[in-house]
């Protein structure tokens, strides 16, 4: 079986004037929704191996909150930050496991999950979409429809 588990950051705080983008961290919002949706997730079965987080501050905060209701670790990859739909599938497939999560940016995320889906969908801050191919490897995912597709929002 494989499950990607796709993730866009919670809510970011816009409100120190200055403050670079990679550096924007959740506001109060964002930190009251990723814990939550992380719980979400954990109620519909979901715990994935491994959490793939963009280096930005607020993807970090995201992943965090979700590698604690997981109990999973979190890896840290620079080429997610503001990645393009192609890379993200790359890093998801070279974590070596059968289930993992990705947080991450958008447009990259809603495009992706578009793809994957067959059908427009847009993310929204803190949003997870779950694809799952219960007899698949990685070569299918991209390649053939999820046998189970669920987004969630906050």
């Amino acid at each position: 079986m494989i499950q990607l588990i796709l993730a866009r950051h919670a809510k970011s705080d816009w409100t120190e004037d200055g403050l670079d983008d990679h550096d924007r961290p959740l506001n109060t919002r964002g930190v009251r929704d990723a814990p939550a949706m992380a719980r979400t997730v954990v109620r519909k079965g979901v715990r994935p191996e491994v959490i793939l987080s963009s280096t930005a501050r607020r993807a970090r905060q995201t992943a965090e909150a979700f590698a604690r209701a997981f109990d999973a670790r979190v890896i840290e990859q620079a080429e997610l930050y503001l990645a393009e739909p192609a890379q993200i599938l790359a890093a998801a497939r070279g974590a070596g496991v059968d289930e993992v999560m990705v947080v991450a940016h958008d447009p990259g995320m809603s495009a992706l999950v578009s793809r994957l889906a067959d059908r427009d969908e847009r993310m929204v801050t803190c949003a997870v979409a779950i694809f799952t191919w219960h007899d698949g490897t990685w070569d299918d995912v991209d390649a053939t429809p999820p046998d189970e597709f669920e987004l969630l929002t906050p």
